[in-house]
C-alpha cells in the first residue's frame, strides 16, 4: 500500500492550480500567471499567501461574483515614465504582472518607471513583483492597500489595510534583497493560517474595541469583518513601542495605492455594500522600477548591495544566535529545501483541493495525501 504524504511535487500542484483556475473561467495564459504568483509564496515558505488561499481568496470570490476571471486591463492614462491602469476587478496577479512589466519597460528606456492600478483584487505576495524588477536589473518597489484591518495609533477601529511596502534590490549573491512585509504586526492571512491549523493568535497582535488584546483566531477573523477587532500597526499599540511608525508607513501605502489613480481607500475597501452584501474590493496597487544602469551600472550596484548584506551577516551576533539574516535569505533557504520535493499541504487545504478537483471533474489528479 502506498504511503500517504502531505508533500505534492511542484509539477503536479502547478498543473492542478492552472487547470482549476481555467475551470473557473480564467484564460489559460492568465491562469499560468496566477498559479506562478500563488505558488511562489509556497516556494518562499510564505504559507499564508500560497495554496492556503487558493480556494477562499480566489475561487470563492470568483464564484461569489465579486472578482472577474477574465481580466480587462485598461490603460487610462500614460506618459513615457508613468501609467494609470484600471483592472476592472479582474485577477490581481495578472494586473500586477502586467503593471510591473510596464514599469520595467519604462525604466529601461528612461531610467525610472511607475505604474499605478485601480479596481484590482488581491495580487498575492508583493515580493513577487519586486523580484520581477530585480531579475531585470532594476530596483523594484510595490505596495497595495487592502480591506481595513489596522487601527491608527490611539484608535481601535480597523481603518487601514495591512498595506505592504515592499522593496527588491539586485545583488551579486544567489538571491536578491527582498523586503516584503505588512505594515501591521501581522497580516490577516497569518491569522487565517492560525485559524486553519487551530492555533491562537499571539498576544499583542490584535486589539478589540475595548483596547485589550485578542487571541482567539476564529473570533478575530469574525471581529475583523465586523469592526470589533483591529490589527496593531508595526511596532505595537500606542507610542511607547513606536507603533506610530507602522501607522505612518501604512498610510503612505494607502495614499500611493489610491490618490494617484483615484481609487477606493480605507472603509471603501471592506468588500461589503451598504446593504451588507458582498461586493468587489476595488483594491489599488503601485509599481516602481528603477534601472540601476541609469546610475553607476548594474554590476556596481550588485557588488555594493552584496557587500552591505555580507557585512551585516558577518557582524557580532547576540548570545546563542547562530546566524544574522538579511531580507530574502530565509526565503531562498526554504526554496533550496523544497525545490526537489514539493509543497507541504495541511489537512484543511487537502480537503479543499479534493473538493475543487471533484467539482471540476479533474479526475487525472490523484494526490499523494489521498
Amino acid at each position: 500500500m502506498a504511503v500517504k504524504s502531505n508533500i505534492v511535487d511542484w509539477e503536479m500542484i502547478t498543473n492542478f492550480v492552472i487547470d482549476a483556475f481555467v475551470g473557473y473561467g480564467i484564460p489559460r495564459e492568465d491562469a499560468i500567471i496566477c498559479a506562478d504568483v500563488l505558488l511562489e509564496s509556497d516556494k518562499r515558505g510564505i504559507e499564508s499567501h500560497g495554496v492556503n488561499r487558493f480556494k477562499p481568496i480566489y475561487l470563492d470570490r470568483i464564484k461569489a461574483g465579486i472578482q472577474n476571471p477574465v481580466t480587462n486591463f485598461e490603460i487610462i492614462r500614460e506618459t513615457p515614465t508613468t501609467a494609470v491602469v484600471d483592472g476592472h476587478d479582474g485577477m490581481g496577479q495578472v494586473i500586477g504582472v502586467k503593471s510591473m512589466n510596464m514599469a520595467i519597460e519604462k525604466a529601461k528606456k528612461y531610467g525610472m518607471g511607475m505604474v499605478v492600478a485601480r479596481n484590482s483584487t488581491h495580487y498575492g505576495i508583493a515580493g513577487y513583483y519586486a523580484t520581477m524588477a530585480t531579475k531585470a536589473g532594476c530596483i523594484g518597489i510595490t505596495g497595495t492597500n487592502a480591506r481595513p484591518s489596522i487601527a491608527p495609533t490611539f484608535g481601535v477601529e480597523n481603518m487601514l489595510g495591512t498595506n505592504p511596502l515592499t522593496f527588491g534590490m539586485p545583488t551579486d549573491e544567489e538571491f536578491p534583497f527582498v523586503l516584503d512585509c505588512a505594515t501591521s504586526i501581522t497580516q490577516r492571512g497569518r491569522i487565517e493560517y492560525y485559524s486553519r491549523v487551530g492555533k491562537p493568535t499571539p498576544e499583542g497582535m490584535v486589539i478589540g474595541r475595548d483596547g485589550k488584546s485578542k487571541t482567539d483566531s476564529d473570533q478575530i477573523l469574525s471581529d475583523l469583518n465586523t469592526g470589533n477587532a483591529a490589527l496593531a500597526p508595526l511596532g505595537g499599540i500606542g507610542e511607547e513601542l513606536a507603533g506610530y511608525k507602522g501607522y505612518g508607513y501604512a498610510t503612505v501605502v494607502e495614499i500611493l495605492s489610491a490618490a494617484l489613480q483615484q481609487g477606493n481607500f480605507l472603509l471603501g475597501l471592506t468588500g461589503i455594500d451598504e446593504n451588507g452584501q458582498k461586493r468587489p474590493y476595488h483594491l489599488g496597487h503601485f509599481f516602481i522600477a528603477i534601472d540601476t544602469e541609469a546610475f553607476m551600472g548594474l554590476e556596481a550596484f550588485q557588488k555594493t548591495c552584496g557587500d552591505i548584506l555580507r557585512d551585516l551577516r558577518a557582524s557580532a551576533k547576540a548570545p546563542e544566535s547562530e546566524h544574522i539574516y538579511t531580507a530574502g535569505e530565509k526565503e531562498y533557504l526554504v526554496w533550496l529545501e523544497r525545490k526537489d520535493s514539493g509543497v507541504p499541504i495541511n489537512e484543511a487545504v487537502q480537503k479543499e483541493i479534493i473538493n475543487v478537483r471533484d467539482e471540476l471533474g479533474l479526475i487525472q489528479y490523484k494526490f499523494p495525501f489521498e
